[in-house]
C-alpha cells in the first residue's frame, strides 16, 4: 500500500509547487521567420487559451519556421481585469516569440445578434494574414465564449474555399471534442515552455492554478488519443504528453494522425 500512497503523494506535491512569474530575459526570442514563412493564426477566446492549446502552433514555429500570430478575441469578462489581462497575454506572446493582435471584444455569446458583424471582421483578419493553418475551439467546447468564438470562426471561414488552405484546426479544453483526428506530441521542453508562458497569466492562475495541471491534462490527452485517433485497442504512443486536435478538411501532406516526429519539411 505504501508504494501507491507515495505515488499519489508525489502528484500532490507537484500540484503544490510555487512557480514564479517568468523573467522574459531568460527566454531568448527564436530567430525571426523568413519573409515568406507560412502563417499559423490562433483564434483565442481568452488570454491564456493561446498557451493551453499552443503545442502544435509552438512546434510549427520552432521546428518548421512558421510565423505564429495569436488573435486575442476577448480580454475576459471582468472589466477590472481587462488591462491586466492585456499585459499578461502580451508577456506570454513575447516569451513565446509570437505576434499578437488584440480584439478585446466583450459580451460574446453563441447566439449574439452581432455575430455577423464580428464574423465579417474576423474574415477580414483571416484575409489579411492569409494563414496556412487557423486554430479555433470546437463548437462543443463547453465555455460559452469558446462556443461563440468557434461559431464566429466557422462563419468567417464560409467566405473561403474549403478545398484550399487555411487548414481548419479545432482545439479543445473545456470539453473534449467528439472526433479528434490528430494527436500531437508535446515534448517535455516544449511543455516546460508552455507552462512558463502560462505563468505570465498571474491573475488567472492565482484563482485557479491550472498551470500546474497542464502536464496531467496533456498526459490524459495521450491516453484518450491512443484509441480515439489510432483506433480502439491500439497501444499508447511512445510519448507522455500531447494535445488533441481535429483538422478539416484533411490532414496536411506529411502529417500522420499521431504526430510525434519533427515537423521540419511537413509544412
Amino acid at each position: 500500500m505504501d508504494a501507491y500512497r507515495q505515488f499519489v503523494r508525489r502528484f500532490e506535491e507537484a500540484f503544490a509547487v510555487a512557480l514564479p512569474a517568468p523573467d522574459l530575459r531568460d527566454f531568448p526570442r527564436p530567430a525571426p521567420p523568413a519573409a515568406d514563412a507560412p502563417v499559423a493564426l490562433l483564434i483565442s477566446p481568452h488570454p491564456d487559451d493561446e498557451v493551453i492549446t499552443g503545442a502544435l502552433p509552438l512546434r510549427l514555429q520552432r521546428e518548421a519556421g512558421a510565423r505564429m500570430v495569436n488573435v486575442a478575441v476577448t480580454l475576459g469578462s471582468n472589466p477590472a481585469r481587462r488591462e491586466p489581462r492585456r499585459r499578461e497575454v502580451e508577456n506570454a506572446c513575447a516569451l513565446l516569440g509570437w505576434e499578437l493582435e488584440v480584439l478585446g471584444w466583450t459580451g460574446l455569446r453563441p447566439d449574439d445578434a452581432e455575430d455577423k458583424t464580428k464574423a465579417a471582421a474576423l474574415a477580414d483578419i483571416i484575409r489579411r494574414w492569409q494563414p496556412r493553418w487557423i486554430f479555433y475551439p470546437h463548437l462543443g467546447d463547453a465555455h460559452p465564449t469558446h462556443r461563440a468564438v468557434s461559431q464566429l470562426a466557422q462563419t468567417a471561414l464560409q467566405r473561403f474555399p474549403k478545398s484550399a488552405p487555411p487548414w481548419r484546426i479545432e482545439t479543445e479544453y473545456w470539453q473534449p471534442q467528439p472526433a479528434p483526428n490528430l494527436l500531437v506530441e508535446c515534448p517535455p521542453a516544449t511543455l516546460a515552455l508552455l507552462v512558463a508562458a502560462l505563468c505570465c497569466h498571474q491573475g488567472e492562475i492565482a484563482r485557479n492554478p491550472y498551470h500546474l495541471t497542464l502536464p496531467a491534462w496533456m498526459a490524459d490527452n495521450v491516453r484518450r488519443g491512443a484509441e480515439l485517433v489510432a483506433g480502439p485497442g491500439q497501444p499508447a504512443p511512445g510519448f507522455k504528453f500531447g494535445t488533441l486536435y481535429r483538422v478539416d478538411p484533411a490532414l496536411p501532406p506529411g502529417w500522420a494522425a499521431i504526430l510525434p516526429a519533427s515537423l521540419r519539411g511537413k509544412i
